[in-house]
């Protein structure tokens, strides 16, 4: 596909235009995401109440976008905020700049330079008011489970979800990390509680995730075990300060495929031993927090792994969500495991200013350009990518939109 210019916009902030170019799935084409991406040229939106339109300066791609694409396990087109329009546009990671404002917004205005996190709520709904928007019966991801996505050149979203975009990031750094970041700082800091001294074990420690818990660990003061897939991720690691780190390759046995018998799950068992033992030497102590989002495979190693009253937080199950393990040490050395999903917009913005701060750095694999989509998400879902890619939609090129000094992203290669 030849390269399309959706750098100009030809209107004013304040000004909508009537038309944008969008990537945008449909039902009759759901399947491998080149095919199911396509640019059409759609209505732009406008915003409601307490919402915000947001000209999109660069995107995040995830692996929610793959399943978009594919439809599994449902078509997203029919649970978005819009569904009579009968399509989605994805991405649930922008950085971007505000267009015009809805009824009732008061803290931004056409000009101001925003990230966007993912998570949406009703403004009607109690839990919103006083429990926490994730507990809310309307609460859903913003260009997942919604239909204007940030792989368009304007995108709507609820006031609440702009943060200030970090004056010291590029457009495309901004746009590559709120996604995982946030729900890993929501794991540790707010659902653990992480202190200084605590002792920490992260699964897949060089992945999207895993590399912010690693930095949040350094910055608390906790010390950090990371499990990593090769010996080049344990490097990465430790320039993000990691206290240790394990290859995983070494202790391939203590895997759970959740169809073993009684004498491979004894020797599992065993396995899990061993790799405890590395853990505990590694950190002087049992690990009192281990941070979760593999599942079936490493779970039963989880719990056992953990300190009695430790704590298990999870996120996801990348290997399978039917997790099998041994109770008996969870309810009989009183250990807690703990469900997290994404963060709120208050942690979203704790979590930024340490962005801000230098303290927190992005890690950033490769960017792409506004016509490679499709392509993009089509490297996520034959694993061929190597780490996180950002999208430009509005820049012109990488590296515009850094108006401070500050070490950026890093660039690297990452995975489990």
């Amino acid at each position: 596909m030849a390269t399309l210019d959706v750098t100009d916009v030809n209107v004013e902030p304040g000004t909508l235009p009537e038309k944008m170019a969008a990537w945008v799935i449909r039902e009759e084409r759901e399947g491998e995401p080149k095919d199911a991406f396509q640019i059409e040229e759609i209505e732009v939106p406008h915003p409601g109440a307490f919402e915000v339109i947001v000209r999109v300066m660069a995107a995040g791609v995830n692996y929610n976008n793959v399943w978009a694409a594919l439809g599994q396990p449902v078509g997203v087109w029919r649970y978005g905020d819009h569904p009579e329009y009968g399509h989605h546009i994805g991405g649930s990671d922008a950085s971007g700049i505000v267009w015009a404002v809805g009824e009732g917004v008061t803290k931004w205005k056409p000009g101001d330079e925003v990230v966007i996190h993912c998570n949406q709520a009703s403004y009607e709904d109690i839990e919103v008011h006083g429990l926490d928007p994730l507990a809310a019966p309307s609460q859903r991801i913003w260009g997942y489970e919604t239909t204007w996505g940030s792989f368009a050149q304007f995108t709507k979203v609820q006031a609440q979800q702009l943060i200030p975009k970090p004056h010291n990031l590029t457009w495309e750094e901004a746009a590559s990390y709120g996604l995982v970041y946030f729900t890993a700082y929501r794991m540790l800091i707010t659902q653990c509680n992480m202190q200084a001294g605590d002792k920490v074990l992260i699964w897949g420690a060089a992945g999207g995730l895993g590399v912010f818990a690693t930095q949040l660990c350094k910055i608390t003061g906790a010390e950090a075990v990371g499990v990593v897939s090769s010996p080049e991720k344990g490097k990465l690691l430790e320039e993000l300060g990691i206290t240790g780190w394990i290859d995983r390759n070494e202790y391939k046995g203590m895997m759970r495929t959740g169809d073993e018998n009684p004498e491979q799950e004894k020797a599992r068992f065993k396995e899990s031993r061993r790799f405890g033992k590395a853990v505990k030497e590694i950190l002087g102590d049992d690990p009192n927090i281990v941070f979760e989002h593999v599942g079936q495979a490493t779970f039963p190693t989880s719990v056992l792994t953990v300190k009695p009253f430790g704590k298990v937080v999870i996120c996801a199950g990348t290997t399978g969500y039917n997790l099998d393990f041994d109770v008996r040490y969870l309810w009989m050395r009183q250990k807690q495991i703990i469900g997290s999903h994404f963060a709120n917009a208050y942690e979203c913005y704790r979590a930024n200013e340490l962005i801000e701060q230098n303290l927190i750095r992005p890690v950033l694999w490769r960017t792409m350009g506004f016509d490679e989509v499709g392509e993009a998400h089509q490297l996520m879902r034959d694993n061929k990518h190597l780490g996180k890619i950002s999208i430009l939609v509005g820049a012109k090129e990488a590296g515009e939109g850094k108006t401070a000094e500050g070490p950026g992203a890093i660039y690297a290669e990452v995975g489990n």
